[in-house]
């Protein structure tokens, strides 16, 4: 007999899963420079675990460094590009969708998590918003978890499987009542290994899918 799964959390990504992808953003910089597409994506691929996006992420160095690190980095990929340009696209749109969600999640008697990979400066990868209004919009979704980890703060960053057990100690529950959202593979990976049901966003109406079909619960 089969035993249906309970789920008691659902922890989120921030950017590319509550916001659109600051790929996009990235794409759309590299565009507008007469860069090749991806290329940011392909800097930060080189040596991941200790380039500078990695290092500033675990908040390791400040923003100036990180903004000289890139550049150099960029450029033994062959072209110019500085750090402070990178940062300056980072935040994405909210989606409504999501938010309402999170709303519906907590209504439910789900709880709400987020884990999500910065920078000092700001909220996940899409929440270096600049004008006073975003940030006070981003601090209204964020208010909504009940528990946030951020790895400028926690010294650790997704993919290590560090980040994850750590919020599952927070919770206080084991990594199969959870469900864990993040628009990267590599992310949803050490979720998975860890016994959480991981679901990999590709968008915010694919993601609610998977979730709604997850928890027999509509949402949207």
């Amino acid at each position: 007999m089969v035993t249906e799964r309970t789920f008691a959390a659902v922890i989120f990504d921030f950017g590319g899963v509550i916001t659109s992808s600051p790929f996009e953003a990235f794409n759309r910089l590299e565009a507008e420079r007469g860069l090749p597409q991806d290329f940011v994506r392909r800097v930060n691929a080189t040596n991941p675990d200790d380039n500078a996006w990695a290092r500033f992420e675990r908040a390791e160095i400040g923003a100036a460094e990180f903004d000289a690190l890139f550049a150099t980095e960029a450029r033994t990929q062959g072209h110019d590009l500085a750090g402070n340009d990178v940062l300056a696209v980072l935040a994405g749109a909210v989606r409504p969708a999501m938010v309402n969600a999170l709303d519906q999640l907590k209504a439910a008697g789900y709880r709400i998590a987020c884990i999500t990979n910065n920078v000092p400066t700001g909220h996940g990868g899409a929440g270096l918003a600049r004008s006073e209004d975003r940030s006070d919009a981003l601090e209204q979704i964020f208010a909504r978890f009940e528990l946030v980890i951020e790895s400028s703060k926690a010294g650790v960053r997704k993919p290590d499987p560090r980040i994850y057990q750590m919020m599952c100690e927070k919770l206080g529950l084991e990594p199969t009542a959870c469900i864990y959202l993040d628009d990267l593979g590599v992310n949803c990976k050490p979720a998975a290994q860890l016994g959480m049901a991981a679901i990999k966003v590709t968008s915010g109406q694919q993601a609610l899918a998977d979730l709604s079909a997850l928890l027999a619960l509509p949402l949207g």
